[in-house]
């Protein structure tokens, strides 16, 4: 049986077969077809990311250091020790830009921190179990288990007087809303803004090792807590007495800075401090020889060993007032 012959290919259908396929390509893909494309195997190569140049953070000008100068026969057992009057000039310094942890003396950045805030000093705080000693364990009359409760002026005069570390939590805990972590950033903050370019704060109490600071930048510190009015007077009153459960009981609380009640001392400022890193700590401002001098001794080696190396000091600038030069 004969095959049937091929029908040739007409002008126009051929025309078609080679124009259709050249249309095709020319129309634009619909979003379905965009979509498919995108989930392939090989995506659309992603537009450049931009790279963003932080900017340098700025450079704080250099603070030049403070000569070590310490008078002979004139030994003390503080590790780092500075006495400055006030035109800024050492009659002692020993180890001023040793940094160490300064336990209770933080208390006075808290305590400045607590007045910027102008909270109201006669609203009553009540002592929580967040503000217990988790990390060393210390003692406080302020009991949790009573719901102690006292302004915050008498929590204030507590922490710094006495240097109750409950006291001291509680003070961080209620000041801003947020707690503990905003107000140790204002802590930090302020130490900036003094220019203690060499502090760091971890806590409102002092029990963090991490609170640390130099001789050279509690001379600053102590001069700032000494421009309140209410610092100064807790800070050298010599005892108080408070009620935090009301009728059931009166609490008595002595400064723990014995020269605050010694007749051979006039103190205009005062705080003591000790965790076992940090050593016995003092801090004080004191008129010896008719003018004021900022005193720190830092990370002494027994509990009266600042009173003796504050005595010895006081001695010898009342026959040297002007220090090796007088």
């Amino acid at each position: 049986m004969r095959s049937k012959p091929r029908t040739p290919w007409s002008l126009p259908a051929l025309a078609l077969a080679l124009v259709l396929p050249l249309a095709l390509a020319l129309v634009p893909p619909r979003p379905a077809q965009v979509a498919a494309q995108s989930a392939g195997d090989t995506p659309a190569p992603a537009p450049p990311i931009p790279v963003i140049v932080q900017p340098p953070a700025p450079q704080r000008p250099p603070r030049p250091p403070i000569a070590e100068l310490v008078p002979p026969g004139l030994g003390l057992s503080s590790a780092s020790a500075l006495v400055v009057d006030e035109a800024g000039r050492a009659l002692y310094a020993k180890g001023t830009r040793d940094q160490r942890p300064i336990a209770s003396i933080t208390k006075l950045m808290t305590a400045m921190v607590v007045l910027d805030s102008a909270v109201p000093l006669d609203q009553p705080l009540t002592i929580l179990e967040e503000d217990r000693d988790q990390l060393r364990h210390s003692r406080s009359r302020l009991r949790i288990d009573r719901a102690a409760t006292l302004q915050r002026r008498e929590v204030l005069a507590v922490a710094l007087m006495s240097s109750d570390n409950r006291a001291a939590a509680a003070l961080g805990r209620t000041t801003f809303p947020g707690g503990k972590p905003i107000f140790v950033a204002a802590m930090n903050r302020k130490a900036e803004a003094l220019g203690m370019l060499d502090s760091r704060f971890a806590d409102p109490t002092g029990l963090d090792g991490n609170n640390t600071s130099t001789a050279e930048d509690l001379v600053m510190m102590a001069r700032a807590a000494a421009a309140y009015p209410l610092i100064r007077e807790l800070t050298t009153s010599a005892s108080m007495e408070v009620h935090p459960y009301g009728d059931a009981g009166t609490l008595q609380y002595r400064n723990t800075n014995p020269l605050v009640r010694s007749p051979d001392w006039h103190l205009e400022l005062s705080k003591t401090g000790f965790v076992n890193e940090a050593g016995h700590c003092l801090v004080m401002r004191a008129v010896i020889g008719g003018r004021l001098l900022s005193i720190v001794l830092l990370d002494s080696p027994g509990k009266r060993s600042p009173v003796g190396d504050s005595n010895r000091l006081r001695k010898w600038l009342e026959t040297h007032p002007h220090g090796l030069s007088g």
